[in-house]
């Protein structure tokens, strides 16, 4: 089973403490954001796990490996994308992954099949041979994507990889980062944007000045935090448009639901009485009704509320 887990891991910077003993091990395949403000120690801890940076005290594993002492066997099983890595704007996107693949010891027989399999993931198959330097900042994302999973890794590491992107850009590199769930492997992706993780994610690990304020499920953090007078909120998207009068009607009538607000014509925010219990029942009437859900999660601005909370301890 795949794994990566911090031990103490502490990291300073003369008197500026930008780790403190941080505890957190993440197993099994899933997606996990690593959610807090900027300055939180997001990009610090993934740089550590890529021995990129040097921690101050602790240990950073990877399938049981520590990073710093044996970096080529930890950092075998992976694909890591820190930051935003530029691509020389006169290559396609054949010749930078054939670079990479060659840097990574790719056998030369298996570099053109891979290439090709990457690109597909991340659907730049008609940009294969075009030069990067025309490419929109959405467009290299996606390349920079296709060259972390060029070793068809079993761990994707992710900082922030939808930072500076437009609307659909954005959109395009979530789309990339769900699959990536659906081919068994564990994707550990920082971001500071409260609605990625809550569209995105599994589970949620919340840091903040350091520290590690809580790791789970996004459902049973946002059940534990985030309910106000025992009210929860959940978000639907939908593959058509739905009509006003099933919402009224339908919807607004099941039991348990306070409210309904349409956010756009397939996207529905939920309030309804209760927990994880009521949310499980409240999934089974809503697929009852036939309204075609895409998705059903945690609302962002629950998890807004819940992150709020926690925070609180830390200012």
């Amino acid at each position: 089973m795949s794994s990566i887990e911090a031990r103490d891991l502490t990291k300073r910077y003369g008197s500026f403490v930008a780790l403190s003993n941080l505890n957190l091990k993440i197993e099994g395949a899933k997606c996990v954001g690593f959610l807090g403000p900027n300055g939180a120690g997001k990009t610090t801890t993934l740089k550590i796990f890529t021995d990129l940076i040097r921690a101050s005290g602790g240990q950073a594993l990877i399938n049981g490996v520590d990073v710093h002492k044996e970096k080529k066997k930890a950092l075998d099983p992976c694909g890591v994308l820190i930051e935003t890595p530029e691509i020389y704007p006169s290559f396609t996107p054949r010749e930078a992954l054939s670079m990479i693949a060659d840097l990574r010891g790719i056998p030369r027989a298996d570099r053109t099949k891979r290439i090709e399999a990457v690109v597909s993931e991340v659907k730049m198959d008609e940009w294969m041979d075009k030069k990067v330097g025309k490419f929109s900042k959405g467009m290299k994302q996606r390349i920079n994507i296709a060259a972390a999973l060029l070793s068809d890794p079993e761990i994707v590491l992710l900082d922030e990889p939808t930072t500076g992107l437009d609307p659909r850009g954005q959109a395009e590199v979530r789309d990339i980062v769900r699959s990536l769930k659906q081919r068994n492997r564990l994707v550990f992706m920082s971001s500071h944007l409260l609605n990625e993780v809550s569209e995105i994610c599994d589970e949620v690990a919340m840091i903040d000045h350091g520290k590690l304020l809580v790791y789970d499920t996004l459902a049973h953090v946002t059940d534990r935090f985030a309910h106000d007078g025992g009210e929860s909120v959940v978000q639907v998207e939908l593959v058509r448009d739905i009509d006003d009068q099933v919402i009224r009607g339908q919807i607004s009538s099941l039991a348990g639901v306070g409210s309904v607000e349409k956010l756009n014509p397939r996207s529905l925010r939920i309030k309804f009485s209760g927990g994880q219990e009521e949310q499980a029942r409240l999934l089974t009437d809503l697929v009852a009704l036939k309204i075609g859900m895409l998705s059903y999660h945690p609302s962002a601005s629950t998890l807004e509320d819940t992150y709020l909370n926690l925070i609180k301890d830390t200012l």
